[in-house]
C-alpha cells in the first residue's frame, strides 16, 4: 500500500482555528467587515512596525492596489524581479504598464542591485517591485540606496517572506508599499488572502476605498471611479489571527526542517543550498537546493520525477519571467552576459517538501532517495 503523499508546503493548522471561526459565527460578523479584520491588520502592523495595513483577498490584489495608489498608468515602466511567481508581473499588466525584468544575485537569489543599476541606464521606471523569494529578503540597503537617489518608489513583494528579517528589520517593512500573501501554502494562511502595508496613511485609505468598489461616503450607493471587490472577509481574518499568534514558532520549525536537509545533503554530489547572507534571517519557507555540477544538474528534472513517483512533491525553482512565453518579448537586464543568474537557478534548483507537518522520518526518506539517485549516476 502506497504511503500518503508528501506535499511541498501544505496548510498547517494550530488546532484552534475552529474556535476562532465559531466565535465569529456566534457574533454574526460573517460579512466582509468585522472586528477580526481590524484586529488582524493591527497585529500584523505592530509585528512589522508599519503604521497602516489593509487586509485583502490575495497578495496579487495587494500588488494591483499598490500600483494603483502610486498612480502607475498605461505605458509606464515598472521594474520587477525576474525570479518570482507570475503574479508579481501580472499585476503590472493589470494596469496596462510595461514590466521590465531584473536578474538575481547569487548572494540572496533576489534582485541584483548591479543589474538594477544597468537597467536604470536605459529606462526610468515609475516603480520597482522587489520580490523576496522562498522566505529570504533582498539586499534592501543597496537597492533602496539606488532607488532613493533616482526617487523611484519600491513595492516590496514579501508574499513569501513574512517572519524574515534583513539587518534586524522585518521583511514587509522596507517598501514605500509592501504586500503579504496568506495563500494556503504560505507560512500562515487565511486559506486565501493578502495584505497591503504602508507608513503612508493616505495610500492605505485610497487602497481601502478601491478595494470596496470605490463607494462614495453617501447614504446611497454612488461611484465616481472603478473599484474592486478585494477585501478579506471577517471569517478568514479569524483564521489568520489564530495562525499569526504562532508565527515565530513556525519560523523556527521551518528553519529546523532546513537544518535537517542541510546536515544530510550539503556539499554531497555537488549539492548546495540557498545561501543566507550574514545580514539576513530567512524563514526557510521552502528549503531549496542547487546542483553545482553541470553534469548532475541535467538530471534535476529526473530527480523531481523520481520523487514524484515515490509520492513526494517537489518542483524546480521559479521559472524566470523573461523565459515565460507571456513575457519573453519584454526587456530583461542582467550583468551576466552568457547565462543569467535567474536562469541558472531555474535550471539547477529544486524546492524540497517543507511543510510544517513534515515528519523527521519523511525527511530521512526524501534525503535517502536523493542520495541514492546521485550515487547511481556517479557509479
Amino acid at each position: 500500500m502506497r504511503s500518503k503523499k508528501i506535499y511541498l508546503s501544505p496548510p498547517f493548522l494550530n488546532g484552534d482555528e475552529i474556535e476562532y471561526i465559531k466565535k465569529t459565527f456566534k457574533s454574526n460578523w460573517i460579512a466582509p467587515v468585522g472586528p477580526n479584520i481590524d484586529l488582524f491588520e493591527k497585529e500584523i502592523s505592530s509585528y512589522l512596525n508599519v503604521n497602516n495595513s489593509l487586509a485583502l483577498n490575495s497578495g496579487t490584489s495587494a500588488l494591483h492596489l499598490a500600483l494603483k495608489v502610486l498612480n502607475i498608468k498605461k505605458g509606464d515602466y515598472v521594474f520587477c524581479s525576474d525570479l518570482t511567481f507570475v503574479a508579481s508581473a501580472n499585476a503590472i499588466k493589470y494596469i496596462g504598464a510595461i514590466p521590465v525584468f531584473i536578474d538575481s544575485d547569487l548572494e540572496s537569489w533576489n534582485m541584483c542591485h548591479k543589474s538594477l543599476e544597468l537597467a536604470l541606464k536605459s529606462i526610468k521606471p515609475k516603480a520597482v517591485i522587489v520580490t523576496n523569494i522562498y522566505g529570504q529578503s533582498a539586499d534592501f540597503e543597496k537597492i533602496m540606496s539606488i532607488c532613493d537617489q533616482k526617487k523611484i518608489p519600491i513595492i516590496e513583494d514579501a508574499a513569501e517572506s513574512l517572519g524574515a528579517e534583513y539587518q534586524s528589520k522585518k521583511s514587509g517593512s522596507f517598501g514605500l508599499l509592501s504586500i503579504l500573501s496568506f495563500n494556503g501554502n504560505k507560512i500562515i494562511t487565511t486559506s486565501g488572502g493578502g495584505m497591503l502595508l504602508s507608513n503612508n496613511e493616505e495610500y492605505i485609505k485610497e487602497a481601502k476605498n478601491l478595494s470596496t468598489q470605490s463607494r462614495e461616503d453617501k447614504i446611497y450607493y454612488e461611484h465616481k471611479k472603478v473599484g474592486y471587490n478585494y477585501r478579506l472577509s471577517n471569517v478568514l481574518a479569524s483564521i489568520g489571527l489564530s495562525q499569526f499568534k504562532n508565527l515565530d514558532k513556525r519560523v523556527k520549525m521551518k528553519r529546523k526542517i532546513f537544518r535537517n536537509y542541510y546536515k544530510k545533503l550539503n556539499t554531497r554530489f555537488g549539492i548546495e543550498f540557498m545561501p543566507e547572507p550574514d545580514n539576513c534571517y530567512s524563514t526557510r519557507w521552502l528549503t531549496v537546493l542547487k546542483l553545482k555540477n553541470s553534469s548532475l544538474s541535467k538530471n534535476s528534472l529526473n530527480l523531481i520525477e523520481l520523487l514524484n513517483e515515490n509520492g513526494i512533491e517537489s518542483r524546480p525553482v521559479w521559472k524566470p519571467m523573461h523565459l515565460q512565453p507571456l513575457y519573453k518579448d519584454y526587456n530583461f537586464f542582467s550583468i551576466n552576459e552568457s547565462c543569467s543568474i535567474s536562469e541558472n537557478l531555474f535550471l539547477n534548483g529544486i524546492c524540497l517538501p517543507s511543510g510544517l507537518n513534515l515528519q523527521f522520518e519523511e525527511q530521512e526518506k526524501i534525503s535517502s532517495i536523493i542520495i541514492e539517485f546521485f550515487s547511481s549516476i556517479k557509479s
